[in-house]
Protein backbone atom coordinates (compact mmCIF):
# COMPACT_ATOMS: atom_id res chain seq x y z
CA UNK A 1 0.00 0.00 0.00
CA UNK A 2 3.22 2.59 0.57
CA UNK A 3 3.31 2.82 -3.41
CA UNK A 4 -0.15 2.66 -4.47
CA UNK A 5 -1.64 6.47 -5.19
CA UNK A 6 -4.92 7.29 -2.92
CA UNK A 7 -8.21 7.28 -4.40
CA UNK A 8 -9.71 10.33 -5.07
CA UNK A 9 -13.41 11.17 -4.03
CA UNK A 10 -15.67 10.90 -6.42
CA UNK A 11 -19.21 11.74 -6.40
CA UNK A 12 -20.86 8.53 -8.67
CA UNK A 13 -23.97 7.56 -9.65
CA UNK A 14 -23.13 4.47 -7.41
CA UNK A 15 -22.28 6.27 -4.74
CA UNK A 16 -25.35 8.59 -4.84
CA UNK A 17 -27.67 5.77 -4.66
CA UNK A 18 -25.46 3.44 -1.69
CA UNK A 19 -25.44 7.18 0.38
CA UNK A 20 -29.12 6.79 -0.37
CA UNK A 21 -29.89 3.43 1.26
CA UNK A 22 -27.24 4.08 4.34
CA UNK A 23 -29.29 7.41 4.66
CA UNK A 24 -32.87 5.51 5.19
CA UNK A 25 -31.12 2.85 7.52
CA UNK A 26 -29.80 5.51 9.34
CA UNK A 27 -32.83 7.82 9.38
CA UNK A 28 -34.78 5.03 11.14
CA UNK A 29 -32.10 3.41 13.42
CA UNK A 30 -30.98 0.78 11.37
CA UNK A 31 -27.30 1.16 11.88
CA UNK A 32 -24.29 0.88 13.82
CA UNK A 33 -24.23 3.69 16.36
CA UNK A 34 -21.19 5.97 15.21
CA UNK A 35 -23.86 6.59 12.11
CA UNK A 36 -25.14 9.94 11.68
CA UNK A 37 -27.07 12.09 9.11
CA UNK A 38 -25.40 14.78 8.97
CA UNK A 39 -27.66 17.81 7.87
CA UNK A 40 -25.73 21.32 6.44
CA UNK A 41 -27.29 24.53 4.97
CA UNK A 42 -25.81 25.13 1.62
CA UNK A 43 -23.18 27.97 1.45
CA UNK A 44 -24.65 29.25 -1.77
CA UNK A 45 -27.89 28.03 -2.13
CA UNK A 46 -29.31 27.81 1.74
CA UNK A 47 -30.99 24.71 1.02
CA UNK A 48 -30.38 22.14 3.53
CA UNK A 49 -27.96 19.25 2.45
CA UNK A 50 -27.64 15.79 4.37
CA UNK A 51 -25.37 13.33 4.09
CA UNK A 52 -24.35 9.86 6.15
CA UNK A 53 -21.31 10.65 8.03
CA UNK A 54 -19.52 8.31 10.61
CA UNK A 55 -19.07 10.19 13.72
CA UNK A 56 -16.04 9.22 15.92
CA UNK A 57 -17.07 9.19 19.51
CA UNK A 58 -13.16 9.09 21.42
CA UNK A 59 -11.85 9.70 25.10
CA UNK A 60 -10.53 13.30 23.83
CA UNK A 61 -14.24 14.18 22.88
CA UNK A 62 -16.17 13.48 19.46
CA UNK A 63 -15.55 14.44 15.63
CA UNK A 64 -16.89 14.94 12.23
CA UNK A 65 -13.60 13.58 10.04
CA UNK A 66 -14.05 13.84 6.29
CA UNK A 67 -11.92 11.09 5.31
CA UNK A 68 -12.85 12.19 1.31
CA UNK A 69 -11.14 15.40 2.08
CA UNK A 70 -12.86 18.72 1.04
CA UNK A 71 -16.25 17.55 0.16
CA UNK A 72 -18.86 20.01 0.26
CA UNK A 73 -20.80 19.27 3.66
CA UNK A 74 -17.24 20.58 4.50
CA UNK A 75 -16.99 23.75 3.27
CA UNK A 76 -20.62 24.23 4.17
CA UNK A 77 -20.03 23.50 7.77
CA UNK A 78 -16.95 25.97 7.60
CA UNK A 79 -19.19 28.61 6.58
CA UNK A 80 -22.50 28.38 9.52
CA UNK A 81 -20.31 26.53 12.76
CA UNK A 82 -22.96 23.96 12.99
CA UNK A 83 -25.31 21.10 12.14
CA UNK A 84 -27.83 18.76 12.85
CA UNK A 85 -26.48 14.84 13.39
CA UNK A 86 -29.90 12.48 13.14
CA UNK A 87 -29.64 8.89 13.97
CA UNK A 88 -33.19 7.32 14.44
CA UNK A 89 -36.00 9.48 16.65
CA UNK A 90 -33.22 11.67 17.48
CA UNK A 91 -31.92 14.68 16.16
CA UNK A 92 -28.56 16.53 17.94
CA UNK A 93 -28.10 20.01 17.21
CA UNK A 94 -24.28 20.80 16.96
CA UNK A 95 -21.78 23.58 16.92
CA UNK A 96 -18.29 22.43 15.67
CA UNK A 97 -14.81 24.29 15.62
CA UNK A 98 -11.93 22.95 12.83
CA UNK A 99 -9.14 21.62 14.81
CA UNK A 100 -5.40 22.10 14.29
CA UNK A 101 -3.04 19.62 12.59
CA UNK A 102 -1.86 17.81 15.86
CA UNK A 103 -5.12 16.97 17.22
CA UNK A 104 -6.29 16.04 13.78
CA UNK A 105 -3.80 13.77 13.16
CA UNK A 106 -5.04 11.97 16.19
CA UNK A 107 -8.24 11.75 15.87
CA UNK A 108 -7.25 10.38 12.13
CA UNK A 109 -5.39 7.54 13.58
CA UNK A 110 -8.24 6.52 15.80
CA UNK A 111 -10.55 7.08 13.21
CA UNK A 112 -8.89 4.49 10.72
CA UNK A 113 -8.44 1.98 13.76
CA UNK A 114 -12.08 1.02 13.46
CA UNK A 115 -13.87 -1.83 10.71
CA UNK A 116 -14.84 1.59 8.78
CA UNK A 117 -11.24 1.60 7.16
CA UNK A 118 -12.21 -1.24 4.76
CA UNK A 119 -13.86 1.51 2.75
CA UNK A 120 -12.28 4.95 3.36
CA UNK A 121 -8.44 3.78 4.09
CA UNK A 122 -8.28 3.86 0.09
CA UNK A 123 -8.54 7.65 0.33
CA UNK A 124 -5.47 7.66 2.90
CA UNK A 125 -2.05 7.69 2.21
CA UNK A 126 -1.18 6.59 5.75
CA UNK A 127 -2.02 3.02 7.17
CA UNK A 128 -4.42 2.50 10.13
CA UNK A 129 -0.96 0.86 11.58
CA UNK A 130 1.32 4.46 11.13
CA UNK A 131 2.52 6.53 13.74
CA UNK A 132 0.25 9.66 14.20
CA UNK A 133 2.72 11.91 13.09
CA UNK A 134 1.88 10.35 9.40
CA UNK A 135 -1.48 11.04 10.21
CA UNK A 136 -0.13 14.72 11.07
CA UNK A 137 1.08 15.36 8.25
CA UNK A 138 -2.26 14.11 6.42
CA UNK A 139 -4.37 16.51 8.54
CA UNK A 140 -4.57 18.94 5.48
CA UNK A 141 -6.79 16.79 3.31
CA UNK A 142 -8.62 15.51 5.78
CA UNK A 143 -10.42 17.72 7.59
CA UNK A 144 -11.53 17.09 11.34
CA UNK A 145 -14.31 19.28 13.22
CA UNK A 146 -14.53 18.80 17.26
CA UNK A 147 -18.37 18.96 18.62
CA UNK A 148 -18.21 21.85 21.08
CA UNK A 149 -22.02 21.77 22.04
CA UNK A 150 -24.83 20.00 21.41
CA UNK A 151 -28.67 20.00 22.19
CA UNK A 152 -30.48 16.52 21.66
CA UNK A 153 -34.18 16.32 21.09
CA UNK A 154 -36.54 13.40 20.37
CA UNK A 155 -38.59 13.72 17.32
Amino acid sequence: MVNEPTKRFEATKLRRVSDAVVSNFVKYGVCPPEMHLLTTRGRKSGFLRTTPVSVLDSERGRYLVSPYGEVNWVHNIRKDGFATLRQGGWIELVSVLEVDSEEAGAALKEYLEHPRSAIVGPYFEAPPEAPVEAFVAEADRHPVFRVVRSTTIRI
